[in-house]
């Protein structure tokens, strides 16, 4: 999920205070901040939950993993990589991915490490998780795809690594639409205190650190049972069926799961030293380098980590052509609830 750091930055925990409706996205988006880029055109609209299923996966070895994905549209269109977050998986772009493809773009959604077909081809590869490591294996992804640049678009653990890559590697992204806006992790920020009723979103990072968090991770049942929680929690106005839950949740049983998703949040509380591979990018990350791409950030108003302000808490990071959004009555999981949003935030974003 999002960075406690951020979130606790701002004064109280009411949510943004220009949240725009889905039939005033483009009006009240156009009073901030953008460049004279071309004229975007206007993604149709479609009901959530309009399709179910990708195609047939596909699959590339890039550093230490094979990674699973789905692709839709050209082949030769302007690329479009998609990143999902936890507890969630490539589903959360099902309707998005179409919608991009009949417009031209090749969409690409991998699997993060731990999720889904993903899998590391050596059972020796430690089962790292920190934010560096993930930005990584993405940068692999486009490598090993030969994909020079690309339109980065996520939510949750994928904004933060799309964040990375277009902060470490500006010149592989063409564009950049982060949820909850720049969320790249500052250990030394996440060791102070925050308010209670931020630090009680937060609960399952604490539950994650104990004896008793980790014994719920490693059992099938008990930890699809937390990750459907959460979604209630974090999506209060998304009223998804089981079905849905169901297709994701396969995700979820990867071997691997349990061992990358506690060893993500641990990390970022300073239960787990980084890995020495890593620390050259991590000494990068914990200065909070700004991004100079083209950018629009979206805040989900109902999501209980949106913080206050209307986007104003992370201004700041954000220097080149930008766009912020604050999306009323939508929760947490912004692209699945919201696809036709978040689409069209991707377009906005490439033509900035």
């Amino acid at each position: 999920m999002i960075n406690r750091r951020t979130f606790s930055k701002a004064v109280g925990l009411g949510t943004g205070a220009a949240a725009v409706s889905l039939s005033g996205l483009q009006t009240s988006a156009s009073a901030t901040t953008a460049s004279g880029g071309a004229s975007a055109p206007t993604v149709p609209a479609l009901t959530p939950g309009t399709h179910t299923e990708f195609g047939m996966l596909k699959h590339v070895k890039a550093g230490v993993l094979d990674i699973g994905y789905a692709e839709a549209g050209p082949a030769h269109g302007p690329v479009v990589v998609l990143l999902h977050g936890w507890p969630y998986d490539i589903h959360s772009f099902v309707d998005v991915a179409p919608l991009l493809a009949d417009l031209g773009y090749r969409v690409l959604v991998p699997y993060l490490r731990g999720h889904g077909s993903t899998r590391f081809l050596s059972r020796h590869t430690p089962r790292n998780a920190e934010q560096s490591a993930i930005a990584l294996d993405i940068i692999g992804f486009m490598d090993a795809l030969k994909i020079e640049k690309a339109v980065l678009a996520g939510f949750d653990w994928g904004s933060r690594t799309a964040d990375i890559i277009a902060a470490l590697w500006p010149e592989r992204v063409k564009a950049l639409v982060s949820t909850s806006g720049y969320v790249i992790t500052d250990r030394k920020m996440q060791l102070k205190p925050a308010a209670p009723a931020v630090e009680h979103n937060w609960w399952y990072q604490w539950y994650f650190a104990t004896d008793r968090g980790e014994k719920t991770m490693e059992n099938v049942e008990q930890r699809l049972a937390l990750c459907r929680y959460v979604w209630t929690l974090v999506s209060p106005n998304w009223n998804f069926d089981d079905a849905t839950f169901a297709r994701t949740a396969e995700a979820f049983k990867h071997p691997d799961y349990a061992a990358i998703v506690l060893y993500n949040y641990r990390w970022r509380i300073g239960l787990i030293e980084s890995d020495r591979r890593y620390d050259r990018y991590e000494k990068k990350l914990a200065a909070q380098p700004h991004i100079g791409v083209p950018t629009v950030t979206l805040d989900p108003a109902l999501d209980p980590f949106t913080a206050p302000g209307d986007g104003s808490t992370y201004r700041g990071y954000f220097t080149g052509p930008y766009l912020h959004r604050t999306i009323a009555d939508i929760g947490h999981n912004l692209p699945q609830e919201a696809p036709t949003v978040f689409a069209q935030a991707v377009v906005d974003a490439d033509h900035l």
